[in-house]
C-alpha cells in the first residue's frame, strides 16, 4: 500500500480532468506533475518536478530518447513527403478509387491490422498515409484518430510484437515468485489469455462495425456531422499537434508522383522491420549462448517451437532503435527523390527536415509531460495504492472483472499500459493462485489485465498512444480523447458482460466472444439512433438525401 495513501491520486487525476475541461494539455500534464512534487517533498517541490521531467527524457535506458528522435525524424519525413507533393498525389489516386468513406475506413482499419509489429509504428505508419485521404472524404479528424488509436495497442498486444515479448516476460516473473513447480510455461499461459483479452479483441471489432456501419454516436456524431458538412476536419478552434498545411505552406504540385509518397513510407517498414529481426536474433543468440542452448534457430525450434522462438527473437529486437534507423532513411529517402528529381536542391531538402522539427515540439512536449506524470504515480505508489485498495476478499466469478477494473484505472491515472501491466501482473498472478490453489484462472485473469490497461490507455488524455495517435492523424488531444472514450466504454462494458458470463455461467470465449460482437453492433445502432434523435441529427453523417429517399440504414 502507498505511503501516500489517496493522495497518490491527485497529481493524475488533476491532470486529467484539467486537461479536458480546458483543452490545454501541456498546462495541465505539468500542473499535475508539480502537485505531485508538491506532495512527494511536502515543499514548493519546483526542483523535484524538473527533475521528474529531465528523468522521463532519459528513462529506461535510453528507449525515451529514441522514440523523442523517431517522432521529431517522421515529423521531418512527413514534412518532406508534403513538400514534394506526395499528399496530391495520394489525394488524387484516392479519388479515383476509393469512392466512399466506408472504403476510406476500412481501409485505414485493415492498415492497422497489418502494421501489428509495434503500436508506435503503427499510429506513425497508418495515421500519416490516410489523413489526406480521409480529409478528401471529409472524415473527421478525430474519426481518423479512433481508427488509428483502436488498432495500434490491441494489435500489437496479440499480434507478434516487442508487446508480446513484455508480457511473456511478466507472466514469467509472476510464476517465478509464486516458487512452484508445476506452473505452465508464460508461452502457454499468454496464448491462453489472448481469448479473455477481451477489450482488445472487441475493440478492433467495434472500429469494424462503426466504419462499416457509418452510424456514430456521442461528441463523434457532432465531429463527423462538421465535417461532413462544412468541410473542417477538425474543431474550430482546436489545437491539432501536428498541421502540416498550415505550418508548411502550398507543397510542390508540378509533378505530384505516387513514388515520392509510398517510396519512403515503405522504406520506413522495411528497414523499422529489418532492424528490429537483426538485433533481435543478435540479442537472442547472446541470450542462448549464455544459457547453454541451441543458437542455431532450426536446433531451438525443435526444442521450443517454431512459434515459441519467433516471439523470443521479435521480442529481443531493439525496436526503438529500429524505429529511429527506419525513420532517418524515410528522410533520406525523400531527400534523394527530391534531388534525383530536380524538385528541389539539397539546402531545400535540409530547410524541409528542420521545418518537420518544429512541426512534432508540440507533440513531444507533450509525450515528455505524459513520461513525467507517470515517473510521479510510480513515485507516489500511485499503482499499488490502488491495487491494495482492492484487497483479497472478492468472490472468485467476480475477481476476473475486479482485475479489469483495477488495471483500467491505473492505467488511466498513470496514462501507461506497460507501466500497468508491469504492476498488475504479478499481483493478479499472486492473488488468482491464492484464491483457487491452481493454474486455471491464470490464462482469464493475464487476459484481463491487459484488457484493462489498454482501455484506461485508450481513454485517459496523458497516454502515450493518444499523444502519438493524435499527432500523426493531425487531431486535437483532447477532441481525440473526448469523442473515443464514448467508443471505448461502449466496448468496455461488453467485456464486462462477457466476464459475467464466464464467471457465473462458465460461458467459454468461443460464445461470447461472438455474442460480443453481436451486442456492440446492437449498441452501436441503438445509441447512434437514440442520441440522432436526442440531436436532431442522422445517426448516418454522409447518408446522402438519395439514401434517406430509399431508406437506407447504411448497413448494407
Amino acid at each position: 500500500m502507498s505511503e501516500f495513501g489517496a493522495l497518490s491520486l491527485v497529481p493524475p487525476l488533476l491532470a486529467i480532468v484539467l486537461a479536458i475541461v480546458t483543452r490545454r494539455p501541456m498546462l495541465s500534464l505539468f500542473l499535475g506533475v508539480w502537485s505531485g512534487a508538491v506532495i512527494y517533498t511536502e515543499s514548493l517541490g519546483l526542483a523535484q518536478t524538473f527533475d521528474w521531467i529531465v528523468g522521463a527524457i532519459i528513462a529506461d535506458e535510453g528507449f525515451h530518447v529514441q522514440i523523442l528522435l523517431f517522432t521529431i525524424l517522421l515529423g521531418s519525413g512527413v514534412a518532406l513527403i508534403w513538400r514534394l507533393g506526395g499528399a496530391t498525389a495520394v489525394r488524387n489516386w484516392a479519388t479515383a478509387r476509393l469512392e466512399t468513406q466506408r472504403t476510406v475506413g476500412l481501409t485505414t482499419w485493415v492498415l492497422g491490422l497489418l502494421m501489428f509489429f509495434d503500436d508506435y509504428a503503427n499510429t506513425a505508419i497508418v495515421g500519416s498515409t490516410m489523413r489526406e485521404i480521409s480529409d478528401q472524404f471529409r472524415i473527421s479528424r478525430e474519426k481518423l484518430s479512433y481508427i488509428v488509436d483502436s488498432t495500434a495497442a490491441p494489435v500489437a498486444t496479440i499480434g507478434l510484437s516487442s508487446w508480446v515479448a513484455f508480457q511473456l516476460s511478466l507472466i514469467a516473473a509472476g510464476y517465478e515468485d509464486l516458487g512452484v513447480e508445476e506452473a505452465p510455461t508464460a508461452f502457454e499461459t499468454f496464448v491462453w489469455s489472448i481469448p479473455y483479452n477481451t477489450y482488445s479483441l472487441l475493440a478492433i471489432a467495434m472500429v469494424g462495425i462503426v466504419v462499416y456501419t457509418r452510424r456514430d454516436f456521442g461528441e463523434m456524431l457532432d465531429a463527423e456531422h462538421r465535417a461532413w458538412t462544412t468541410g473542417n476536419v477538425n474543431r474550430e478552434g482546436a489545437q491539432p499537434l501536428q498541421e502540416v498545411e498550415r505550418d508548411l505552406g502550398e507543397p510542390i504540385e508540378d509533378r505530384p508522383m505516387l513514388r515520392t509518397f509510398f517510396a519512403p513510407v515503405v522504406v520506413l517498414i522495411a528497414v523499422t522491420l529489418a532492424g528490429a529481426l537483426w538485433t533481435g536474433y543478435d540479442a537472442w543468440t547472446a541470450a542462448q549462448a549464455e544459457a547453454g542452448a541451441p543458437t542455431a534457430i532450426g536446433a531451438a525450434a525443435g526444442e521450443d517451437g517454431w512459434l515459441q522462438v519467433l516471439v523470443d527473437v521479435v521480442g529481443a529486437g531493439d525496436f526503438a532503435g529500429a524505429l529511429v534507423w527506419g525513420s532517418f532513411a524515410m528522410v533520406a529517402t525523400a531527400i534523394a527523390i527530391g534531388v534525383a528529381y530536380d524538385l528541389f536542391d539539397l539546402g531545400d531538402g535540409v530547410d524541409t527536415v528542420i521545418d518537420g522539427f518544429r512541426l512534432m515540439v508540440t507533440a513531444v512536449t507533450i509525450l515528455v509531460l505524459a513520461w513525467a506524470i507517470s515517473d510521479v504515480a510510480s513515485a507516489l505508489e500511485t499503482g499499488d495504492y490502488v491495487a491494495g485498495a482492492v484487497g483479497d476478499a472478492i468472490p472468485i466469478a467476480l475477481f476476473p472483472i475486479a482485475i479489469l477494473l483495477v488495471a483500467a484505472f491505473i492505467a488511466f491515472t498513470m496514462g501507461s499500459s506497460w507501466a500497468t501491466m508491469g504492476i498488475v501482473t504479478p499481483l493478479a498472478i499472486e492473488l488468482a493462485y491464492s484464491l483457487t490453489g491452481t493454474f486455471d484462472l491464470m490464462p482469464v485473469v493475464v487476459g484481463a489485465v491487459f484488457s484493462g490497461a489498454i482501455f484506461g490507455d485508450h481513454t485517459s488524455p496523458i497516454s502515450d498512444t493518444s499523444v502519438l495517435s493524435s499527432t500523426f492523424t493531425g487531431a486535437d488531444l483532447i477532441d481525440h480523447v473526448r469523442t473515443q472514450i464514448y467508443y471505448a466504454t461502449t466496448v468496455m462494458v461488453v467485456v464486462v458482460v462477457c466476464y459475467l458470463l464466464y464467471g457465473y455461467l462458465d460461458v467459454s470465449p468461443v460464445i461470447f466472444l461472438p455474442l460480443g460482437i453481436a451486442l456492440l453492433y446492437a449498441l452501436v445502432r441503438g445509441l447512434s439512433e437514440l442520441d440522432g434523435a436526442r440531436k436532431g441529427l442522422d445517426p448516418i453523417a454522409s447518408r446522402t438525401s438519395a439514401e434517406r429517399a430509399d431508406g437506407d440504414s447504411g448497413d448494407e
